[in-house]
């Protein structure tokens, strides 16, 4: 009876650790899916360019911070560190750079939903560029993405179509420059803790970032409060915070389990979009998405755990 009686509190005990994992990596999604309206929000008092800048010297400082408690401090050859600091332009400085510029002329809902297709275009350049061979169903999944993408993106009836379909257009711009950073990221992904190389890479791009948002300079003012508070939102919450929830949350997940939980950031993006900024969403666009999901599920149903560590950047 007492061995029976353990066994069901070994395997109690054993689904609530799970459950944790679980929860932490839910939590992560759902900071992330706020990220675009944050976004939104802060350009109240923030230029786009000059928002990544500060978002990231936030993000940087308090890596230090963390990287400081750690027990192995060990340096990086200066061959990785250079390695690092080139992923770390690609990841931070240019592909945040054109997503918040992206972001800014067309809506977070839509920006939600094309980002999700990352994947998909991650898939495409390997083929394309790596000659990594797919299976049909892969090959089928990228293409019916690719479809999704331009369902949402292109509207000629929309009264800001010109500006939206710019602001579309750099978003998947940014894609394949996000794509680029993962290539770069997986050389070193298994060498360092994901606190160490992300260390690396926030503080290369926070650096770049900062001559960057000079273009801009003519527009700095002094922030409001909602806007500096999105800010320190954007920099703790979703550049650190979600990043380590989600990385906490891969140590027990398996590979499918994480990629269905990335495409829950597109649902959430667009469900608070609409509720906090009340963003109109058309019925195409609903349907555009469902299509991008779709795609995506089927391009990365072969991803490993690998992988997946080596996109975990955050949004």
């Amino acid at each position: 009876m007492n061995t029976i009686q353990g066994k069901y509190q070994q395997k109690a005990k054993t689904k609530k650790g799970s459950s944790i994992y679980l929860i932490a990596s839910i939590i992560a999604v759902l900071l992330w899916s706020t990220s675009f309206v944050a976004t939104k929000m802060a350009y109240a008092s923030f230029s786009p360019l000059t928002l990544g800048a500060a978002r990231f010297v936030i993000a940087a400082i308090i890596l230090g911070i963390i990287l400081l408690f750690k027990k192995n401090k060990a340096k990086p050859p200066i061959k990785d560190v250079a390695l690092m600091s080139v992923s770390g332009i690609l990841g931070t400085t240019i592909y945040f750079g054109l997503e918040n510029i992206g972001v800014n002329l067309t809506t977070a809902s839509i920006a939600a939903i094309i980002v999700a297709s990352y994947p998909a275009i991650t898939a495409l350049i390997e083929f394309l560029f790596y000659k990594i061979k797919i299976s049909w169903i892969k090959g089928l999944g990228i293409i019916i993405a690719m479809i999704g993408v331009f369902q949402i993106s292109y509207n000629p009836q929309s009264q800001e179509g010109d500006q939206q379909l710019i602001g579309n257009i750099i978003l998947i711009i940014a894609g394949f420059v996000f794509a680029f950073y993962n290539f770069t990221t997986r050389k070193l992904v298994n060498n360092y803790s994901m606190i160490t190389l992300s260390f690396y890479q926030t503080v290369a791009g926070a650096i770049t970032f900062i001559p960057v948002a000079f273009i801009e300079k003519s527009s700095w003012r002094m922030p409001s409060m909602g806007s500096f508070l999105m800010l320190l939102y954007l920099g703790v919450f979703c550049s650190v915070i979600a990043f380590l929830l989600y990385n906490f949350g891969l140590r027990k997940l398996s590979s499918s389990s994480a990629v269905t939980l990335m495409n829950l950031v597109p649902i959430f993006g667009v469900l608070f979009s609409v509720i906090i900024l009340h963003e109109v969403v058309r019925i195409s666009q609903v349907f555009g998405g469902v299509i991008v999901i779709l795609g995506v599920v089927l391009s990365v149903r072969e991803t490993t755990q690998r992988q997946i560590r080596s996109t975990g950047k955050g949004i």
